[in-house]
Formats: structure tokens, C-alpha cells, sequence
């Protein structure tokens, strides 16, 4: 019987016929290059002006810039790590638990994106937590391993004060107030995505997650520190992004984008299948968490007649 997640236990030897794309869809991996000059933006840098002026060609150029000295600890993010990895790793049976088919629902574990519709599956399972208000949703979050609730509940507070942060850098950037997208945007509502990615046997044919844009205001992500599979396309170029030490991803989504038109740009990423023989990994189980942040009423993202 064919199990509802990837993470299994199971090393597959070839790919399952449901995750091989059309030939026209593939991700064409030779064509990938590796790219070293993503921004990585010193948030701890003295010189507010420069920060700002960085996170402001970061966004007209490419929508994605790093961030070091961003105030969340390593033994955070390493605490995070271990218990996702915990979690992926726990009986099938006592997983299963968890899952979900319907998007709709507030905490769930799945595989793919939305498997009700696809046709050909992505290679990755995830475990979707809505977080704010935290008091809302925490008593719904997993209960296993033990101290699931206390680890994650912190990271996604700490997360979502630098994301504030981020917001208001982005605003002064645009020459706001620095309150300014905070203020019209309201209460934001926040969700986490912890993504696992199993070994992929043949990463020319399938995707972690295909080419998309992010549909909220902006994401911080957190890397696997070992395996490059977050990819950027730019000017028509597909490129890995490296993970730099200690550093979260943020992306800018469509939300902000829409409201700024052109002034700020949002550029397409996808995970590729990863594997440790491509990438030098000797342990190619890969995990990344993806914190959002969203208006849960997008029309009123725009203040300026832009959104209808």
C-alpha cells in the first residue's frame, strides 16, 4: 500500500511514476549556476543608512536578500532544526496522526502541495502551523516529541519580531515612515511551513517545490546549512542560493509587490530534488523552515486604488 508521506524511512532507489515531470517541465539541473552575490545584509551593522540602502537595491534587483546578526540565536535555530528533524523522523503511524489533505486546516502534515489536484507530485513532505495569534492555534500543534510545543512557540515569536523588523527597514527603504507597511497592512497573520525534503534518487525529474512566487508579504526562511536547494530565477537565469552561516532567507511576496508595483521586485524560486551525490552531502535529508507573513485580508494591501 502506497504511504501518504515521502518520509517514510524507505530510500528509494527511482523515482515513483507520480513525481517524474513532463520532459518540458524538468528542472534541466546543468543550467543551474551557482551565485555568490545574493546580498547578505549585516542587520547588526551600526550604520543604519547603509542597512537601508542595502535592503533597498536588494529588493529592486533581485526580491531576496539574507540576513546575519538578526538577533535569533544559533542554539534557537540549531533547537528548531532538532526538533523538526525529531518530528520527521518519528513512527509512520504516530505521523500519520497528523495529516491532512485539506488545506484549509490550520495545523497539518502533507506531501507535496495539494495532492487533490495534482497530477505529478513534488518531492517533499511539510508540516503547516498557523502561529499568530500563538494562543489561538499552539494547543492544536503536535504534542510529540515532548517539547515540540516550547521549542517551536519561541522560534515563531522570535521570527515574527525580525520580521517586523524587516518590514520596517523595507518601509524606510522605500522612503516611509518606518511604521509605515505595518500600519497598512493591520494584524498579520503568520504561518510556518517546516518543508522535508528525502534523498532524491533522480533530481533531474522531479522538484522539491516547482517555480512559484510567494503570495503574502514576505517570508524569512531558515536553510538547510548543508544542501543548496533554495533557486532563484533571475534575468531568466535559474541560480542556487548558498547558504551562508547563521543567515535566514527573506523573500519578498506578491503582497508587497502588488502594492509597490515596480519599486519592489518579486522573483520566482523553487527547490530542486536534492541529493547527496550532486551535492556533497553526506546526510541529503534536507529541512528548512518557512515563516510567513500575510494580510488576512488582502485587499486592503493597497492603499492607493491599486487593489480594486
Amino acid at each position: 500500500m502506497e504511504s501518504k508521506v515521502l518520509s517514510t524511512g524507505i530510500h528509494y532507489s527511482s523515482l515513483p511514476e507520480n513525481y517524474i515531470r513532463p520532459v518540458s517541465e524538468r528542472p534541466r539541473l546543468s543550467e543551474v549556476i551557482s551565485c555568490h552575490d545574493i546580498p547578505v545584509i549585516d542587520l547588526g551593522c551600526t550604520d543604519r543608512t547603509k542597512t537601508i540602502q542595502l535592503i533597498h537595491h536588494a529588493c529592486r534587483t533581485f526580491g531576496f536578500f539574507q540576513v546575519i546578526n538578526h538577533g535569533i540565536s544559533v542554539e534557537s535555530t540549531d533547537r528548531m532544526f532538532k526538533i523538526a528533524e525529531e518530528f520527521f523522523h518519528l513512527p509512520l503511524d504516530e505521523k500519520l496522526k497528523f495529516y491532512s489533505d485539506d488545506p484549509s486546516k490550520t495545523m497539518r502534515l502533507s506531501t507535496s502541495f495539494n495532492v487533490k489536484k495534482e497530477t505529478v507530485h513534488n518531492w517533499r513532505d511539510y508540516l503547516r502551523l498557523h502561529c499568530h495569534p500563538l494562543d489561538k492555534f499552539v494547543h492544536d500543534w503536535p504534542s510529540v516529541p515532548p517539547s515540540f510545543k516550547d521549542v517551536v512557540s519561541t522560534y515563531c515569536q522570535e521570527v515574527r519580531q525580525l520580521g517586523f523588523r524587516l518590514l520596517e527597514a523595507v518601509s524606510e527603504s522605500l522612503g516611509l515612515e518606518g511604521d509605515h507597511i505595518e500600519k497598512m497592512l493591520g494584524d498579520q497573520g503568520q504561518h510556518m511551513a517546516i518543508n522535508y525534503y528525502p534523498p532524491c534518487p533522480q533530481p533531474d525529474l522531479t522538484y522539491g517545490l516547482p517555480a512559484h512566487t510567494d503570495p503574502n508579504t514576505i517570508t524569512i526562511l531558515l536553510q538547510d546549512q548543508e544542501v543548496a536547494g533554495l533557486q532563484v530565477l533571475k534575468d531568466g537565469q535559474w541560480i542556487a542560493v548558498n547558504p551562508h552561516p547563521n543567515a535566514f532567507v527573506v523573500n519578498i511576496g506578491d503582497q508587497l509587490q502588488t502594492w509597490q508595483r515596480v519599486r519592489v521586485r518579486v522573483d520566482p524560486s523553487r527547490v530542486g530534488g536534492l541529493t547527496g551525490s550532486r551535492l556533497l552531502n553526506p546526510n541529503p535529508d534536507s529541512l528548512n523552515k518557512r515563516v510567513s507573513f500575510s494580510n488576512p485580508n488582502p485587499r486592503r494591501v493597497d492603499l492607493n486604488g491599486l487593489a480594486g
